[in-house]
């Protein structure tokens, strides 16, 4: 069964956390026989202080092709579960592991060593039985080709155990069969929870609409009344004459339109201002029954009627803005 842990020139960098050395020949030895001759990096962490000899450890590792291992700095039962935390994410990092294997037994160890594989965001293999992971779904490593490595790196360990071909003594007398298949729960970090999607505003309302565009109606004929009266005033400064009131006429009936746009959003309101507004101007142009202009002939006059029919079209035909993200 091939697996994100154990492929053929894939490049992994496994960590590997165990209690004491023998443990990982024992629970994990085929494994990391396998993950070396792909080509893998292999580390292996111990997790409490141990008896064994530093030259057992290495000749046990050699023997399942890894050379690296790594042990709690002044190793012993009582170390916090801060420290044991703290190497493991060290060991990841150095490692730039791309997995972490826990093979220690010990409920505490295991959940510490796997809070800082999630947080790293690296999927974790728990070893385990069958029996140990009833119900759910296991990884099993077909080690029959390592199986010799495993054996001779358990031979390593007399203290803990003897071996009677594939038999293992424990020091206990207990017994158990090296088989060839090792099993592992597989635990991925989790995902961050995606945001809940941003539900659209209700649908103004046909009522709403129609208020909406009364408002706006009135608006663009009281701006239309306001700009027609103001658009001649001028103001002389070192004997020039500025149009002011053409100026301030301009930027009120483009901050109307614009307003309605950006805060209202519906063209239909705005076409209503935008309507008021022009038909107001249009009908102040016309000869009064005395004769009387309010926007008389000139370029003032011209710009007046013209202009603001300009701001509308080019407020009317943008685009509409998408809705900014939280």
């Amino acid at each position: 069964m091939r697996t994100p842990m154990v492929m053929s020139g894939s490049g992994e960098r496994i960590l590997f956390v165990h209690a004491r050395p023998g443990d990982e020949s024992a629970l994990t030895g085929g494994t990391i026989a396998r993950l070396c001759a792909d080509g893998s990096r292999v580390v292996v962490l111990y997790a409490v202080a141990h008896t064994e000899t530093d030259a057992a450890i290495s000749a046990a590792l050699a023997e399942l092709g890894a050379r690296v291992w790594h042990r709690l700095p002044q190793a012993s039962a009582q170390a916090s579960a801060q420290e044991f935390e703290s190497t493991v994410r060290g060991a990841i990092d150095a490692l730039d592991a791309t997995a972490v294997v826990v093979g220690t037994v010990d409920d505490g160890l295991r959940v510490v060593a796997q809070a800082a594989a999630h947080e790293a965001g690296l999927p974790v293999f728990l070893a385990c039985t069958v029996r140990q992971a009833a119900g759910q779904r296991l990884i099993a490593i077909d080690v029959g080709a390592h199986l010799d490595q495993k054996l001779r790196a358990l031979s390593h360990f007399p203290a803990r155990w003897t071996l009677a071909e594939r038999t293992r003594v424990l020091a206990d007398g207990a017994t158990d069969v090296v088989t060839d298949t090792e099993t592992f729960l597989r635990t991925d970090a989790p995902r961050t929870a995606l945001p809940a999607p941003t539900e659209r505003p209700a649908r103004p309302t046909l009522t709403n609409r129609s208020l909406g565009g009364l408002g706006g109606l009135l608006l663009g004929i009281l701006f239309g009344v306001l700009g027609t009266i103001a658009h001649q005033v001028t103001l002389t400064l070192f004997g020039v004459a500025l149009p002011i009131g053409l100026a301030i006429a301009f930027v009120g009936i483009g901050a109307l339109l614009l307003g309605l746009r950006l805060v209202v959003g519906d063209r239909f309101v705005v076409g209503l201002a935008a309507t008021g507004l022009l038909l107001t101007i249009f009908v102040l142009s016309l000869r009064g029954s005395g004769g009387s202009v309010l926007v008389p002939a000139g370029w003032p006059g011209t710009l007046w009627t013209v202009v603001p029919a300009l701001i509308a079209a080019f407020v009317l035909a943008w685009p509409k803005l998408p809705p900014r993200r939280p």
